[in-house]
């Protein structure tokens, strides 16, 4: 997935998903915490994937992972594409009204506009991009 897109939730706490990524998502998709006061939402192969990994842990190793499955959240979006970000995760991403959502490769993620405008300040300049692409000998 890729693209930038600028939404807010509605007055229900509901989001609606971009056109664009509709069909990548699928008519289910998960909704759980991501890993830099973000969310992310994993269409159902990324989150099978996901699922995969962590069953070949050990349950020492899996039980890192409890407390981020317990947040995760499938969603059904409605005729309007629209789901329901509860307000825990809203919380942890630090989510008022203004977010962007990101394409991310397999997945998109959620930002607040303010955390998401701190990220693009920091690393969208060539410096930081030319970096990136070195390291993954481009």
């Amino acid at each position: 997935m890729t693209g930038t897109y600028e939404h807010s939730l509605d007055s229900a706490g509901r989001l609606i998903v971009p056109a664009k990524l509709r069909e990548e998502l699928g008519s289910q998709f998960y909704l759980a915490v991501g890993v830099k006061e973000n969310l992310t939402l994993y269409p159902m192969a990324a989150w099978n994937k996901l699922q995969e990994r962590v069953a070949n842990l050990t349950t020492a190793q899996a039980a890192s992972m409890d407390v981020f499955f317990a947040s995760a959240q499938l969603c059904e979006p409605d005729k309007q594409w629209r789901f329901q970000v509860p307000s825990y995760l809203k919380d942890y991403a630090k989510i008022d009204r203004d977010v962007v959502i990101t394409g991310n490769n397999d997945r998109a993620q959620i930002w607040s506009a303010e955390n998401w405008k701190a990220k693009t300040e920091q690393q969208l300049n060539p410096e930081h991009i030319a970096a990136l692409l070195e390291g993954l000998g481009i």
